[in-house]
């Protein structure tokens, strides 16, 4: 319930009250019971209020039964994250992609937006004979609506091709560059964007609210040993997240498939910190990620007052946390040499290892391996450059005229 008066918060909405209800099963009709609609109905007049806020999906007919019943508007969770969505959504594609989820989601729930009409269609047969031309004019708007959506909807969807598609010509030529991707995941309002910014000086835009960003950003960024990576920011999880936004989003979180490693941030500070961990792994095996190597950073630690490595150690075990996890406070910077040198290590062990003796006249193949792989060992000889260490799998072919059997690390 605190998630959900964040997330009313987030959409603009002022929370004057809330109240739940214990069932085993959803009422068919109301989704909750007679009575629990009946005392929601009743605290108007004390409230004031003039909409009610779901915390799961309510079926088109559930939220209008619901709305008759309590005489003001309902919106389940699912509407009011893509309304936060829409609102948040900047670039081209990301209003794409969210306005696809909306009118999905709108689709068919269009009947509530004309039951005034129906009911004032009387008389020839109207609405209630279902005989085509002697419809009410709610009848006839409703299919007009429909499908000039579902127009839209076929538009949008080519759109969000077009979208993947042209990621999909980046993505290859990102492999052929061997340049690794780390992804940046989480739950929402973590930190993700925070981190993103002090690992790579870039600014995107940071808010204490749910869904701040919802725009995929990448950056390049220099480890310590010289190599660069991209480091991309993605959009936020929750929980119940909308099967309809993870359909619109397919062309974004492709860039989580794509990656090499997975940073999971996670703010160590919030009391349901399990919950989201777990919220994060079964989405990330919802999208077919699960198996990607993945680092835990434990952000906010700089708002833990006292509590010293033991302690975050033990938060951590009692999290079911990997041992692997590394502790940061991206706004204040600590312990991001740390979480450097740890992607260093995760990445290398996905290199291939190689040695090579590069001609001078190929300079070009060492700078190359300075930028993309990681050295072990260089020395200048007579014939060129003899360089051990390692590089990625797809620049392999780009040396082997000048592989030699020196001693490899492995």
């Amino acid at each position: 319930m605190q998630e959900l008066a964040l997330l009313a918060d987030t959409a603009g909405l002022e929370v004057v009250g809330s109240t739940y209800q214990r069932l085993k099963h959803p009422f068919p009709r109301q989704y909750i019971g007679p009575g629990k609609v009946e005392e929601i109905a009743a605290l108007r007049a004390e409230l004031r209020y003039d909409l009610v806020v779901f915390d799961d999906e309510l079926t088109p007919g559930q939220a209008r039964n619901i709305e008759d019943a309590i005489q003001a508007r309902v919106l389940d969770r699912t509407g009011l994250i893509l309304d936060i969505f829409a609102r948040h959504a900047h670039t081209h594609e990301g209003r794409v992609q969210v306005e696809l989820a909306q009118y999905r989601y709108l689709l068919p729930r269009l009947r509530r937006q004309w039951t005034h009409l129906e009911r004032q269609a009387g008389g020839g047969g109207g609405s209630a004979g279902g005989v085509v031309g002697l419809r009410g004019p709610g009848e006839t708007q409703l299919e007009v609506d429909r499908r000039l959506i579902a127009r839209r909807i076929q538009w949008l969807e080519q759109q969000i091709e077009d979208v993947h598609r042209h990621r999909e010509v980046y993505r290859e030529r990102r492999r052929r560059s061997g340049l690794p991707v780390v992804a940046i995941v989480g739950y929402t309002n973590a930190g993700k964007s925070t981190l993103l910014n002090a690992l790579s000086g870039a600014s995107v835009r940071t808010e204490d609210r749910l869904f701040a960003t919802l725009d995929p950003t990448t950056r390049q960024v220099e480890l310590a040993g010289g190599q660069q990576m991209l480091l991309t920011d993605t959009v936020g999880f929750i929980q119940k997240l909308p099967t309809q936004l993870v359909a619109a989003f397919r062309a974004t979180l492709e860039e989580i498939r794509e990656a090499d490693l997975l940073l999971h941030v996670l703010d160590i500070t919030h009391p349901n910190a399990a919950q989201q961990t777990q919220t994060v792994l079964d989405t990330l095996r919802d999208l077919e990620v699960g198996n990607r190597p993945i680092l835990t950073v434990l952000n906010k630690v700089d708002l833990m007052q006292g509590v010293d490595e033991a302690e975050v150690g033990r938060i951590a075990e009692a999290l079911g946390l990997p041992d692997d996890y590394v502790a940061v406070s991206a706004r204040n910077g600590w312990g991001l040499d740390a979480l450097l040198a740890h992607i260093e290590r995760a990445l290398r062990v996905q290199m291939a290892p190689i040695a090579a003796l590069i001609p001078y006249r190929r300079n070009d193949l060492v700078t190359l391996w300075h930028q993309r792989g990681m050295i072990d060992e260089e020395r200048y000889e007579a014939e060129g450059t003899m360089i051990v260490g390692r590089v990625p799998a797809t620049l392999v072919r780009r040396f082997e005229p000048f592989l030699t059997t020196a001693r490899v690390v492995t």
